[in-house]
């Protein structure tokens, strides 16, 4: 198995959660997601974060604003719903747990001990 195909899968999963982190901190425009999600070297395209965003509002966890642009046409700004906020407070707990116990499996000790 390649190395390359793990961590593709290992970014999937994780996408999710860190685009309700990005959006959680303000409003956010798709291709200023993509933005950042670049800079952090998730490197992700619109083909992929579209139907993602269309299903996490379709889910409730997301809702939208169009806002004019001084560069074109109107802009589509996700927020969290409420919905969406109690399930990234979900995830943030999955997220330690998770990274508790990889710490555990690589340095044989938890973080509380």
């Amino acid at each position: 198995m390649k190395v390359e195909k793990v961590k593709s899968q290992m970014r999937r999963g994780l996408l999710e959660y860190c685009i309700l982190l990005l959006i959680s901190k303000e409003a956010a425009y798709a291709s200023d997601i993509i933005d950042r999600l670049k800079d952090a070297k998730l490197i992700v395209v619109e083909g992929t974060l579209y139907p993602l965003l269309t299903r996490l509002k379709n889910d409730g966890l997301l809702s939208y604003e169009w806002q004019e642009s001084t560069q074109g046409p109107p802009r589509k700004y996700y927020e969290l719903t409420e919905e969406g906020k109690q399930f990234l407070e979900e995830l943030e707990g999955v997220w330690s747990e998770l990274n508790q116990s990889v710490e555990y499996i690589a340095n044989g000790k938890l973080k509380t001990e």
